[in-house]
């Protein structure tokens, strides 16, 4: 090469460097730009409740401008005496209100200064019950609801007529909302969130407290925890997290924990996992439920089997939190992400590939339909978990649903319906049609006993 060609690759070497760097550049700001655009939260939206405890609950809801946000509230929607008011005009409202009684009904109606509309009969909250105290219970949970088609429409109102079919008296049709992550297909922005939530739910959305996992359609965008209040200082039970992506509540007697499976830290010395440890520790309730997005047991849209899927999530999730939860006697593990609805046996030290599933794996026997699973009172290790798959609100797709933990599969769309009263749980699949797919209980007895002897290898 003469030295004039040398120089003359060197030259266009890096004039093409440079024009690949700006382009890179251009690419990443229009990516930033489109990400931040995209989870700006816009438009009117009507009131929705979140964190609720014994004596407080979180109203929001938003404005077409900024605007002094009012509340009024009271025991009946003609008699909305307490008033609380924002102190700055936002568009993006939010009021706390506390001081409030356990269990107890209360009317509201939102507004601005001067312009706070009447009070109305089918706009109010309940607050949950005082931690540990047993009475019947009911939970809604939907799998993976990110969009409103024919079929969420189907599941919803499938879910309106078995309620209907198992009234409560004058207590609401079931007391918390609860999904298993992936709340705004396909990449989590105000506008996903608008169509599958706000606009398909506006009735329940504003007496029934809403608690999403975190998915990973959810992380595309920035609007999932803009749009969402967390009990992360413990205010409703349990150990204060600090974060918004992972926390625990107490609901009567049963305590729930919500982990963040796709982005933070999922080893076995991250603080979350050093947060649960704390956090189950500390919890004295009868049940305790636990929901994050990723299963640990699935062979459907993802193979819980493989590292690849996910990048890991999945087979994190059963490796390293698995053996924590079943160790401090987690009852009941939730989760989506398959599209599909998978119900194992109820297990115990199951942390490997599907291959290494054994039948002494099985605490109990039977499907746990006509004849409950038992377990004993008390947190007693490796008692036995139940893990659903519950990823089919909206989407179904397809898979060879043969993992061998599992004992019950469907290829149906459907939402889980849980019911606990005291030492009993028990839960309803309804698929769209209407019908329970499929039943499960669980029953605590101080006559149970339970080998506490540790999983082989472990």
């Amino acid at each position: 090469m003469t030295p004039n060609t040398s120089r003359w690759f060197t030259r266009w070497t890096r004039r093409l460097l440079l024009a690949l760097t700006f382009l890179l550049v251009a690419v990443g700001i229009g990516r930033v730009s489109q990400v931040w655009l995209e989870s700006q939260q816009s438009g009117a939206r009507g009131p929705y409740l979140q964190n609720v405890t014994p004596d407080a609950i979180t109203v929001r809801w938003q404005s077409d401008k900024a605007e002094v946000g009012v509340l009024r509230y009271g025991v009946a929607p003609d008699a909305l005496t307490e008033v609380v008011s924002e102190n700055k005009p936002v568009a993006v409202h939010q009021i706390r209100i506390e001081h409030l009684k356990a269990s107890s009904r209360y009317y509201y109606a939102i507004g601005a200064e001067g312009r706070v509309s009447p009070g109305r009969d089918d706009q109010w909250f309940v607050t949950s019950p005082p931690s540990g105290s047993v009475l019947p219970l009911r939970f809604w949970v939907q799998g993976d609801p990110g969009y409103f088609n024919d079929g969420a429409r189907a599941v919803r109102d499938a879910m309106v007529q078995w309620v209907k079919a198992h009234p409560r008296g004058d207590r609401p049709p079931f007391d918390l909302w609860l999904t298993t992550g992936d709340n705004g297909y396909t990449s989590g922005r105000d506008r996903d969130y608008q169509k599958a939530l706000f606009s398909a739910y506006p009735d329940l959305l504003r007496t029934i407290p809403y608690v999403p996992v975190y998915g990973n359609h959810d992380a595309r965008r920035l609007t999932f925890f803009r749009l969402f209040t967390f009990p992360e200082h413990g205010e409703a039970g349990g150990v204060p997290s600090g974060s918004d992506h992972y926390f625990s509540f107490d609901y009567g007697n049963v305590h729930f924990i919500v982990l963040d499976s796709e982005d933070s830290d999922r080893s076995d010395d991250g603080a979350m996992m050093k947060w649960l440890r704390r956090d189950l520790a500390g919890t004295r309730q009868t049940w305790r439920i636990v929901l994050f997005h990723h299963p640990p047991y699935s062979r459907a849209t993802h193979d819980s089997d493989s590292f690849i899927d996910s990048l890991g999530r999945l087979t994190q999730m059963r490796e390293n939190f698995l053996p924590l939860l079943e160790a401090n006697g987690v009852d009941l593990v939730l989760t989506g992400h398959s599209h599909v609805y998978e119900r194992s046996y109820l297990l115990r030290c199951h942390y490997g590939k599907s291959n290494t599933f054994t039948p002494q794996m099985i605490v109990q026997p039977g499907d746990g339909n006509e004849t409950p699973y038992r377990k004993p009172l008390g947190a007693v290790p490796l008692s036995g978990t139940v893990y659903a798959v519950v990823g089919s609100t909206s989407n179904l797709d397809n898979g060879p649903l043969n993992h061998p933990a599992n004992l019950e599969m469907r290829h149906e769309r459907g939402s889980l319906m849980i019911e606990v009263e005291g030492n009993a749980l028990n839960a309803n699949f309804i698929n769209a049609e209407g019908k329970v797919s499929d039943h499960f209980a669980i029953l605590k007895s101080a006559d149970v006993a339970v080998s506490s002897a540790a999983c082989e290898g472990q």
